[in-house]
């Protein structure tokens, strides 16, 4: 009996994963994710300890590995880029963790090969749907037709059978908060409905600082600036050809690559460019340049509604009134403006309330939608790349957008069932 005692000991796991960081006390809620994950079938690497680690037999049990990053960090990333190129270099997977680095730091480590990332404070289940794309397993895809991976994905093809809801945003001042609006109202709309869900594109239309590309951390392609050339022969084809699919939902038209003439294309164009829009999804929603350029006319006269974000400030109200003043000389439909009060004050703010009250009235207009801040999460979801509904779902602010969102879905699908 004395021998059976130590063949009853457990084996210790398997070590699945590690956590590689400079101090993995400085992300708490990743020890807490991983805990819940994996139990304690993962370890903790320093980042002078990594590399090491990698070539020893232990790793060759790793199933991935989350490099864990934040600004202080920037400084070494060669190191890190090393850790994520061996990892990649002997198949173990990797999470990229990363707290306030720099857009550009950022691009860099996910070009050495991470497989996914996760922007830190570890949104709800993040950590959990990362792991599972990265286990899940792998399907050999067909070879794709030319062009494929470069353009739309095969569920967004030219129909032509569409009658779309045109919603401009059109911010007064800069840092109103028109691109982070149309961002997120265009990805609330796509992803409303689960299955057969409304058909939605987002146009950049600021073609010297639009930043959606930014936003959703995609690339600006080439095709965008041979389009906007030419459009004598835009198609539906030509269209989906320059846009890029963002997770399978949301048609993106990116700014050009390069920083173009806000007149490099005409009335005409931006008409036909609107029409093929419309004719191929539900809702069309573009992001406008803060400036009033000769073609402005034409997307106001195609816009249903036009969003207009403004803030509770002086340039905020006098931008207002000479945009509506600048209408009424053209007689422009200034109706179809709806003003977007940005950063707006809360509700217990009385004196606030009071301000929007009295700007609302020496303007003469109606300020229908107040937009709470949503404070840091927002800069870190732009710079991440990443909707505010995937970066920070309970954010006041993506709340606001999406009851906006069900909104207008709702109209439309009551306006299309007066039809029938």
């Amino acid at each position: 009996m004395g021998n059976v005692a130590p063949a009853l000991q457990p084996e210790p796991a398997p070590i699945m994963a590690c956590t590689v960081s400079r101090d993995v006390a400085n992300f708490d809620l990743l020890i807490e994710d991983m805990e819940a994950e994996l139990g304690e079938s993962w370890g903790d690497l320093a980042f002078s300890d990594a590399l090491k680690f990698l070539d020893q037999p232990e790793a060759k049990t790793l199933e991935f590995i989350a490099v864990a990053v934040d600004s202080e960090d920037e400084s070494d990333l060669t190191r890190v880029s090393g850790i994520i190129g061996r990892a990649r270099d002997l198949g173990i997977r990797v999470i990229l963790i990363a707290d306030e680095i720099s857009p550009i730091a950022l691009h860099h480590l996910l070009r050495m090969g991470a497989d996914d990332f996760v922007p830190y404070p570890l949104p709800e289940n993040a950590l959990h749907e990362a792991i599972k794309r990265l286990t899940a397993p792998q399907v050999a895809a067909p070879a794709p037709a030319p062009h494929a991976a470069s353009h739309a994905a095969a569920a967004f093809r030219a129909t032509g059978q569409r009658d779309g809801v045109v919603l401009p945003v059109h911010g007064l001042a800069g840092g109103t908060g028109a691109s982070t609006f149309a961002v997120n109202l265009a990805w609330e709309l796509a992803t409303l409905v689960k299955d057969n869900g409304p058909r939605v594109c987002l146009l950049d239309f600021d073609f010297q600082m639009g930043s959606v590309a930014t936003y959703l951390d995609l690339p600006r392609r080439e095709a965008v600036y041979d389009m906007l050339s030419d459009t004598s022969m835009l198609d539906g084809d030509t269209l989906m050809q320059s846009m890029l699919t963002y997770h399978d939902r949301l048609q993106v038209l990116t700014a050009p690559a390069e920083m173009l003439p806000l007149d490099i294309v005409t009335s005409d164009d931006i008409n036909r460019l609107i029409d093929v829009a419309r004719d191929n999804f539900d809702f069309v929603v573009i992001d406008m340049p803060s400036a009033v350029v000769q073609w402005t006319e034409a997307v106001l006269s195609q816009a249903h509604i036009y969003f207009v974000p403004i803030e509770l400030d002086m340039r905020s109200a006098q931008n207002t009134l000479r945009m509506i003043r600048a209408l009424k000389s053209e007689e422009l439909p200034v109706e179809k403006l709806r003003y977007v009060l940005n950063r707006a004050p809360k509700f217990t703010d009385l004196a606030a309330k009071g301000r929007v009250k009295r700007l609302g009235e020496s303007l003469d207009i109606t300020i229908e939608l107040q937009f709470p801040d949503g404070g840091r999460q927002v800069t870190q979801a732009n710079d991440h790349g990443l909707p505010l509904a995937n970066a920070a779902a309970k954010n006041p602010l993506r709340k606001e957008i999406q009851k906006l969102a069900k909104s207008l879905f709702d109209l439309n699908r009551a306006a299309e069932a007066g039809k029938v």
